[in-house]
C-alpha cells in the first residue's frame, strides 16, 4: 500500500509546495532527505520503533516521512510533555532510534536530520504493511495508549475526505495544528502529501497567520480547531481575509454555536464540521456540497458504516431510531480502523462487539436524513439525572447563548436524590453574572430537567493540545 502516492509520483515539484514556517521544500526535496533518513533507520542497531520529536518544524516532517519509507513504526512524541510521560511513551513503544533534535533526558541513540541530503536510492514506502504510527491517546482513563496505524487505513481515510471534502491537487492546505495526532499529521501532512495538494504549515494557530496562507500563499482549504476557529471569529480582519478560502473545516472538539455562525458572518461561508478518533480517523463529515449545520457532524465518510446502540440496562445492545432524539452509543466500522493498541490485547478486545463494530464511547444521535450530532464522551457527557438521559453538548450549547458567558463545560456530578446533578463550569466575558440568572436562562430554552443545578464561575477551563476540554479534571 502506498499512502503518500503524489509525492512518491513526482507531484509537489514546486520549490514552495511545502511549506512549513519560514521553511519551504519541493516535494522531490522533501523525498530526497527523507530517503537519507530512511536509509539511516534500515541501518539502525536495533529493532523497533523510531521516535521523532513532533515540532511544526521541516525537520520532524522529513524525519516522519523517513520512517514511513522505511517501513518502521514512528512515535511522534508531543514537544510539551513532561519528561515522565515522555520516558513512557519511548518505554511503551519499544523505541529503539531518535531522530531528529533529542531531548537531555533521552537516552536512544540519535541521528540527525540534514534538509540539504540526498539519498542516491530510488525513494519508495516499504512493501509491507505493518504499523506506520504509534500515536499516543490523551490518557483520561490512565497511562497514555499506543494507538497503531497502518498506511492502509491512513490512506483509506484520507481517501474518504478527498471524497467528502473535494479534496484535489488543485488545493492548498493552510493549518496550525500539531503534528502528533490525526488531525495535524494524518490529514494536515499526510494528506497532502497523498493528495497532491500544496501544504502550508503556519507554525502557530494565530489568526494572522491563518490569514496570510490564504493572502499570501493562495489556502483554499483551512483546518483547525475551536480554538483557532474562537480567535479568528474574534479578529475579524483575519476573518474577512478568509473569504476567498474554498473551505473552513473544524474538528477534534465540538464547535460552539455562537462561534459557528460568527465565522458564517465574517467569511461568508459556514465551517464544515466533522468527527473522528485516533482509533478511526474521520469517520463522518458535512460533505462539501452538504448541508451545514451547527453542532451536526455530518454523514458518514466514503467506506464507513454506523450505528446507534442502546446502553440502558433494560435495552443493552438494541439498535436505536434515527429519529434526531434517541441518544445511544456510537459504533462505527470501515477500512479507516486502527490495528489495535500497543502491546494491550485485552484493551483492543474491550473495544470491539462480538459482531466487530468499533466501540467509539461517544453518546450521539442520529436523524433521518443520517445526520449524526455528537452527544459527548459516554463516560462524562452523558447525564443521567432523575431519571432523564441528558446529554452535555445540549446544555453547552444553550449556555453560550448568553452574551455573559464566553465558555461553558458541563458535567454530572453524584447526587443522593438525582442520581446525578447537573453541574456548569462558565468562564465569563465580562461583568459578573448571577448563578442563578444562568439557571434560568438555560431553563427557557431547554426542558426543566436540563437545567444546570449548580454554576461554577472558573478563569479558564482545562484543555488539552487539541483544545479538547479535560473534564476530569474539574471535579478535582
Amino acid at each position: 500500500m502506498t499512502l503518500l502516492a503524489a509525492l512518491l509520483e513526482g507531484g509537489l515539484d514546486d520549490p514552495e509546495a511545502i511549506r512549513i514556517g519560514d521553511t519551504s521544500m519541493s516535494g522531490p526535496e522533501l523525498l530526497g532527505a527523507a530517503s537519507v533518513v530512511a536509509d539511516q533507520i534500515v541501518d539502525r542497531p536495533a529493532e523497533g520503533p523510531v521516535a521523532v520529536l513532533a515540532e511544526p518544524t521541516a525537520h520532524a516532517i522529513v524525519a516522519m516521512v523517513g520512517g514511513l519509507l522505511a517501513g518502521t513504526p514512528v512515535v511522534p512524541v508531543p514537544p510539551d510533555v513532561g519528561s515522565g510521560e515522555r520516558a513512557h511513551l519511548l518505554a511503551d513503544s519499544g523505541a529503539s532510534l531518535w531522530i531528529g533534535e533529542r531531548p537531555t533526558d533521552v537516552t536512544l541513540p540519535v541521528r540527525k536530520v540534514d534538509l540539504s541530503r540526498r539519498s542516491g536510492d530510488v525513494a519508495r514506502e516499504a512493501p509491507h504493511d505493518g504499523p506506520a504510527l504509534v500515536l499516543y491517546t490523551s490518557g483520561t482513563t490512565g497511562a497514555p495508549k499506543g494507538v497503531l496505524l497502518s498506511r492502509t487505513a491512513m490512506a483509506a481515510g484520507l481517501d474518504g475526505l478527498a471524497d467528502a471534502w473535494e479534496w484535489t491537487a488543485e488545493d492548498t492546505l493552510a493549518h496550525g495544528l500539531p503534528l502528533f495526532h490525526v488531525h495535524g499529521l494524518v490529514l494536515g501532512v499526510f494528506g497532502a502529501l497523498r493528495l497532491g495538494s500544496r501544504l502550508v504549515h503556519v507554525g502557530r494557530p494565530r489568526p494572522d497567520l491563518y490569514a496570510s496562507a490564504v493572502r499570501d500563499h493562495g489556502a483554499t482549504l483551512l483546518f483547525g480547531v475551536p480554538t483557532i476557529w474562537s480567535r479568528i471569529a474574534a479578529d475579524p480582519a483575519a476573518a474577512e481575509v478568509l473569504r476567498s478560502a474554498r473551505l473552513l473545516v473544524s474538528g477534534s472538539a465540538p464547535l460552539p454555536v455562537p462561534v459557528f455562525e460568527k465565522l458564517r458572518e465574517l467569511t461568508g461561508q459556514a465551517p464544515v464540521e466533522r468527527y473522528g478518533m485516533s482509533e478511526t480517523m474521520i469517520t463522518l463529515s458535512v460533505r462539501a456540497d452538504g448541508e451545514r449545520r451547527p453542532g451536526w457532524v455530518g454523514v458518514p465518510v466514503a467506506g464507513v458504516e454506523t450505528r446507534l446502540v442502546s446502553t440502558d440496562e433494560e435495552t443493552d445492545g438494541e439498535l436505536l431510531p434515527h429519529d434526531g432524539e434517541s441518544i445511544g452509543e456510537l459504533q462505527v466500522r470501515g477500512p479507516g480502523l486502527f490495528t489495535g493498541y500497543l502491546g494491550r490485547p485485552e484493551a483492543t478486545a474491550e473495544t470491539w462487539t462480538k459482531d466487530r463494530w468499533f466501540r467509539t464511547g461517544d453518546a450521539a444521535v442520529i436523524d433521518a436524513g443520517g445526520y449524526h450530532r455528537i452527544v459527548g464522551r459516554r463516560s462524562v457527557d452523558l447525564i443521567k439525572t432523575g431519571g432523564y438521559r441528558v446529554g452535555a453538548g445540549e446544555i453547552e450549547t444553550a449556555l453560550l447563548e448568553h452574551d455573559g458567558i464566553r465558555e461553558a463545560a458541563v458535567v454530572g456530578e453524584p447526587d443522593d436524590d438525582l442520581g446525578q446533578r447537573i453541574v456548569a463550569h462558565v468562564v465569563l466575558a465580562g461583568e459578573p453574572v448571577d448563578p442563578d440568572e444562568i439557571i434560568a436562562f438555560v431553563a427557557e430554552r431547554l426542558s426543566a430537567h436540563k437545567r444546570p443545578r449548580e454554576v461554577r464561575v472558573v478563569d479558564a477551563l482545562p484543555r488539552n493540545a487539541m483544545g479538547k476540554v479535560q473534564k476530569a479534571r474539574l471535579s478535582m
